[in-house]
């Protein structure tokens, strides 16, 4: 487990000027008072979310608060059973994750999003379903992370899980994403992993992405996030400043 006290370093200017940017922008991604669940047991009681374009929005809170389904219904992947989810302004309840994928949604899960069994390589080139050359692929993820350049002929499940996780978001940006969707990024990785994958989604988001991160350690992410939100008990009981949400955190529960 990641030891949550070795976080990027936070940024010290705004990414946009006073008045101009994300504060007035309508949400790409939102959900209003969404509900969903698993059978009879319902696990969102309402939840209210939204991403500002150009963004990073910290989704904080314990295991079993909801934080993994909310991921699943903005990805396509588990549809609500009340409320809208909403891209850029339009109610697209259930929507397949493919089309959810077409409007510029992309998501790596919990436990990473790679085909183990393939090279590195050939995960990249999976990713040329969307239009994308093999060859601008393989120059962007060798660029971002050299380190699999070096391992581009090695089965991609042999690798350590930071080398993992780095092919997959690799993998994901392959698809030139609107949204990037992020379900745990720290887990099981080594902290200094840790802090290389959220320096990367920050230099990300200083380029115009619009992410949405779901993270039980709070430090991982907080520093580089525009925008907090607490969840407990499929409730999302907080959203602001990532220093206030900061405020209400228990160590107990988020490695505080």
């Amino acid at each position: 487990m990641p030891d949550p006290k070795v976080v990027p370093e936070p940024r010290t200017e705004p990414r946009t000027a006073p008045g101009e940017g994300t504060a007035e922008a309508e949400p790409l991604l939102e959900l209003v008072d969404v509900r969903a669940g698993y059978g009879a047991i319902e696990v969102l009681h309402g939840v209210n979310l939204a991403l500002k374009p150009g963004s990073l929005l910290a989704l904080l809170g314990p295991n079993g608060g909801g934080k993994s389904t909310t991921m699943r219904v903005c990805a396509g992947l588990h549809p609500p059973t009340g409320g809208e989810l909403r891209f850029a302004g339009r109610k697209v309840n259930g929507i397949s994750a493919q089309d959810a994928a077409r409007l510029g949604v992309c998501s790596i899960p919990e436990g990473r999003g790679i085909f183990p069994n393939l090279t590195v390589r050939e995960n990249l080139w999976a990713a040329t379903g969307t239009g994308a050359k093999l060859e601008d692929l393989e120059d962007k993820a060798y660029g971002r992370f050299p380190i699999l350049g070096e391992r581009r002929h090695q089965l991609a499940g042999s690798m350590s899980g930071g080398e993992q996780q780095m092919l997959a978001l690799s993998r994901a940006l392959g698809t030139d994403p609107a949204v990037l969707l992020l379900d745990e990024l720290s887990m099981g990785l080594a902290p200094m992993i840790v802090t290389r994958m959220y320096e990367t989604v920050a230099e990300l988001v200083e380029g115009g992405l619009s992410v949405l991160v779901a993270e039980q350690f709070a430090r991982a992410v907080l520093p580089i996030a525009d925008t907090a939100a607490l969840m407990l008990h499929g409730r999302v009981v907080a959203v602001g400043p990532p220093e206030e949400i900061e405020d209400r955190l228990s160590s107990d529960y988020l490695g505080g």
